[in-house]
């Protein structure tokens, strides 16, 4: 999107260089990477990238208002509300598309937004790899609000491990070492000293939690959650009776609490009136359907990955809907075909990293990654067999 810098990278980009990049993202822990990386980042100026914080701060006033659990009180499913909500959320992510308006104006439109972690361990061992296999203009960064590296993981451990012994802090996920994001695992275990485990690993004792580790029990006092109900609720029989352990009154800490994944999420939508953020309206509540169905987009509340999204939207998809009040009707938004890459443009998508610390009125932008794709949408199933596609990261202009 910075046309000199996009022309330079492109002109000194080469396969060859392209290889040895993925040689070395493969290197410390083989076989992890679980999704295709691509060819370049992106670069964002200052125009774009306040735009994009802009709409983010908008929708965070919105998140810290005295009303916004009031607001989101029917937000989580009733077989999923697990107890002991704490005051806030500590992770964000918003997912912005790269538009163009009307008037051929480049701007964010927000896509969707969790209450949740993401990868935010691996990006930073990928900015850096980026940096010694391609050439990154110095006045550009990954970070925000004059994050560096150490400043940004030493945050993210504050919020995670906090005053715990690092041995009673666990990322907890279903099938960790199967999990296409699995490499975020092991950064993080690594960056931050906390142990990766699996549900199935959990032992309970009344309310407390153990897991078992050089064949001695740990008692867990806090959690990392990377489970989503959802995939939870996809599994065998056996691990779903398991995760059922995870809506009991438990003597754990949340980093974040599972409530707030649905809280912060597309059931959020409709509540915000902002440019950079479509119009959305909950389908029960929608008085008229719209003459141009084309130009929207049907989305189930609960699902994750894309799963159930409706891109062509007729009047019989709404029509056979039977639980209307679990589902959105959003304005589509048209990516713009903005990355120039050897053939063929791409689109773009970029995900802010929020971070909320304890004591903190609000949270605050730290990182981020981005994604490219030249399929109907972002994700692999949209990008078989294309190049210049996959996860990526931008950097902004300082």
């Amino acid at each position: 999107m910075v046309s000199t810098i996009r022309k330079e990278y492109n002109a000194n980009f080469n396969n060859q260089k392209y290889e040895a990049f993925i040689q070395e993202l493969n290197s410390k822990y083989p076989e992890s990477l679980g999704f295709r990386v691509a060819e370049t980042p992106i670069f964002i100026d200052n125009i774009l990238k306040e735009k994009i914080l802009n709409a983010c701060e908008s929708i965070v006033d919105i998140i810290t208002g005295f009303n916004f659990k009031t607001l989101t009180s029917h937000g989580i499913p009733a077989n999923v509300r697990v107890p002991n909500e704490n005051a806030h959320t500590h992770f964000i992510a918003f997912d912005f598309g790269i538009c163009q308006n009307n008037d051929g104006v480049i701007e964010p439109q927000l896509i969707e937004m969790q209450g949740f972690p993401t990868l935010f361990a691996y990006q930073v061992f990928l900015d850096n790899t980026i940096r010694k296999h391609f050439y990154i203009p110095q006045n550009y960064s990954a970070y925000l609000n004059n994050y560096t590296e150490e400043t940004y993981l030493q945050l993210l451990k504050e919020i995670i491990v906090g005053n715990h012994n690092t041995e009673n802090v666990v990322l907890l996920e279903v099938f960790p070492h199967e999990q296409k994001t699995r490499i975020d695992f092991y950064y993080t275990q690594e960056f931050l000293g906390i142990n990766v485990i699996c549900i199935s690993e959990l032992l309970q004792e009344g309310k407390k939690l153990y897991y078992i580790k050089n064949g001695q029990k740990i008692d867990i006092k806090r959690i990392y959650n990377r489970i989503i109900f959802d995939d939870l609720q996809q599994q065998s029989t056996e691990i779903q009776e398991k995760g059922k352990i995870l809506l009991e009154d438990l003597d754990v800490e949340w980093m974040p609490h599972p409530n707030w994944f649905y809280r912060i999420s597309k059931y959020t939508l409709p509540y915000i009136d902002h440019p950079y953020v479509p119009k959305t309206k909950f389908l029960n509540e929608l008085k008229e359907i719209p003459d141009d169905l084309e130009n929207y987009v049907l989305k189930p509340l609960f699902s994750f990955a894309g799963q159930g999204v409706v891109i062509d939207v007729t009047q019989q998809d709404l029509q056979n809907i039977a639980d209307p009040e679990n589902w959105i009707l959003q304005r589509k938004v048209n990516y713009a075909d903005i990355i120039e890459t050897p053939n063929i443009p791409a689109k773009a998508e970029v995900r802010i990293f929020y971070f909320w610390k304890e004591g903190e009125e609000r949270p605050t932008a730290t990182f981020n990654l981005a994604r490219l794709s030249k399929g109907k949408m972002i994700g692999v199933r949209y990008n078989k067999d294309k190049d210049w596609v996959g996860g990526t990261i931008a950097y902004f202009e300082k």
